[in-house]
């Protein structure tokens, strides 16, 4: 007598991919200044102009996952203020703060979230992944207004990071007496394709 064994298989999952467009998306990080002349000091604004990146979503959003990669070079102040302070601002950010040459990338990876609908395709969703800054790997809440149609998807949020939590040293000008506080605030709205 044989008997045959069925192999088990489970259903692979499925997934719609969106691909994240970086000239139809916008990323910056704003900082704010702390010390004795802070009043008189500028609050400077940062573009992230290069990242990519996908976002997966699965049959329930919940299972979707999210896979973001900024090059640390890109950063660049971008307000109205004079040419010689911007270049020294940027000199800090990359050779100071964030050692660019040494952590070249910024990643975000996220496959736990939660999300509650809030209309058609509109979506609440909170986000608990892993950013990985300056070396140093940590949760990052991230909190997210997401849309989604036949074509793309579009995420729009804000969040805070601390620098002291991925080691960044403090960046200070004018002899110390203007200093960049700890906290940054990260403002995104971003689209994405969705994938044949």
């Amino acid at each position: 007598m044989h008997f045959m064994i069925e192999p088990i298989t489970t259903p692979e999952r499925t997934w719609v991919r969106y691909t994240i467009e970086t000239r139809e998306s916008t990323f910056t990080v704003r900082a704010f200044s702390a010390g004795l002349l802070s009043a008189f000091a500028h609050n400077p604004t940062i573009s992230i102009p290069s990242f990519e990146g996908e976002i997966r979503v699965g049959a329930a959003v919940e299972e979707s996952t999210v896979t973001l990669v900024i090059h640390a070079a890109s950063l660049a102040a971008t307000d109205d203020i004079p040419a010689k302070d911007r270049k020294e601002i940027d000199r800090k950010m990359h050779e100071e703060a964030l050692d660019t040459d040494s952590y070249p990338e910024i990643v975000y990876e996220c496959s736990r979230l939660t999300a509650s609908k809030t209309g058609e395709g509109q979506y609440w969703a909170a986000l608990n992944g892993e950013l990985t800054l300056h070396g140093v790997k940590r949760v990052q809440p991230v909190s997210a207004r997401v849309s989604v149609n036949d074509q793309g998807l579009r995420a729009v949020g804000e969040f805070t990071v601390r620098q002291s939590d991925y080691e960044i040293p403090p960046v200070s000008a004018v002899g110390g007496t203007i200093r960049l506080k700890d906290e940054l605030k990260l403002s995104f709205n971003i689209s994405a394709r969705k994938q044949p």
